[in-house]
Parts: structure tokens; sequence; C-alpha cells
């Protein structure tokens, strides 16, 4: 019992200190919704299309996000062979066809937002707060996806979108977080990051931001030292 009221009371804390942040930073992919079963469907099917014998399982696909980007992921997968199959050329055209598919299932109302998450963006939304995304995947993909699950202009919502390849080097390094930063103009203590991953932890960190993780089905363990709070899902932080 008393474990759980100290708990209760640092949740508590922590909530008092993302509510006086000037800015919330979103990731997207595993924080705002459960997407990686559906990019990994449209990666196979992009496979399938392509006449390509490729099929990622879910362990294959859980080792495969420790690259981040499509791109990437496509391209350190082929270079698993002796022979890489495919030109970089090809690898760009195999990535657009794979976001076509995965535009086309979060369109059919296959990636719910995850609990918490519309709270919490009401929330920052009535205290002043801006609010910022900042992703590995493209812009296309955060667009399909939030214009579905919130139903409004994302240019109303997040001040900064920074996605894919927006910057040169993606996460674990700090370029996006940076590049969010000067685009806000705020300082990292002014900030709090959202992230579900290790390597989310490690590119906000790095760019001076405190970090509040929520755990994603793909990265339930990851080392979550120096995050500022860890929770299953944002609705145990209540907004």
């Amino acid at each position: 019992m008393m474990s759980g009221t100290l708990e209760a009371i640092r949740v508590g804390g922590m909530r008092d200190l993302i509510a006086g942040a000037r800015a919330l930073i979103f990731d997207v992919d595993g924080t705002l919704a459960e997407t990686e079963e559906v990019h990994r469907r449209a990666f196979n099917e992009a496979f399938a299309e392509a006449g390509l014998t490729w099929h990622w399982d879910r362990g294959t696909y859980r080792q495969l996000l420790r690259v981040a980007g499509g791109k990437e992921r496509i391209r350190a997968f082929d270079e698993r062979n002796a022979i890489p199959l495919l030109t970089f050329a090809e690898i760009a055209v195999l990535h657009r066809a794979k976001t076509e598919r995965y535009t086309a299932l979060v369109a059919s109302g296959e990636c719910p937002l995850r609990p918490g998450v519309e709270a919490m963006l009401a929330g920052a939304r009535r205290r002043g707060q801006r609010l910022a995304i900042a992703t590995t995947t493209t812009r296309d993909n955060v667009d399909a996806l939030l214009s579905v699950a919130l139903g409004q202009d994302l240019a109303s919502l997040f001040e900064v979108i920074a996605a894919g390849d927006d910057v040169p080097r993606k996460k674990p390094a700090p370029d996006i977080y940076l590049a969010v930063l000067a685009q806000l103009g705020l300082a990292p203590s002014d900030c709090i990051a959202i992230e579900d991953s290790g390597n989310g932890l490690a590119s906000a960190s790095r760019a001076g931001i405190p970090v509040v993780i929520t755990r994603s089905a793909y990265f339930p363990d990851d080392d979550w030292s120096g995050a500022l709070l860890v929770v299953d899902d944002l609705a145990e932080i209540g907004y």
C-alpha cells in the first residue's frame, strides 16, 4: 500500500512538472499510436507487390526497429545478403509503395490513438502549452495517422512537425529534437519530450530535453535510465 501511495505522489509531481513545461514534443510511432504492426504489414505487402520473397516476422521487425527510418531498415535488411539486391533508388521506390499501403491501412481505422493521448493534447491546449512532433517517420505517415485519429487541421494543433528526412541524422542522434527546439525558439529545459523507445530517449536526452516514456508493444523493456517518468500509457499521468 505504501509503495502504491509513493508512486501516486511521484506521478502527481511529474504531472505538475509536465503541465508546467512551455512545450510538449511528441514522438509518433508507438507513442501517439501503436503503429508498428501496421507498418510491418505495409512493408510485407509492399515486398510481395514488388515480387520480393522477403517477409518480416515480429522478431525480425523488432530487431530492425533499432535502425531508425524505413528506407534505412530496408537497406539494413538487404545488406544481410552477401550481395545486396536493391539500389538506393529501388529502395526509395519500395519505401514509397510501403507508405501508400500504410496510408491506406490507417485510413481504414487500423490505428487508434493510445490511451491518454487525446486527454493530454486537450489539457496542453487548455493550458496554452505549445505542441510539436519529432519523429523519424515520413510526414505523409504523420498526416495519414493524425488526420484520421484527430480529425482536424494538424497545423492548428502542432506548431512544429519535424519528420523523416528533415534532418541528416535520425534518432538516436539529437538532430530532430534540435531542429524542433530551433523552430520553437525554446531552450531544452522549457520542453518535455514524450517517447516510447530507447532510441527516442537517447535522441531527446542528447538534445538536453527531459523525457517521459510511455511503454509500447515493441519496446516494453528498453533501458529507461535518465527518463523523468516511465508509464505504461499516458492515461496513468491523468489529464
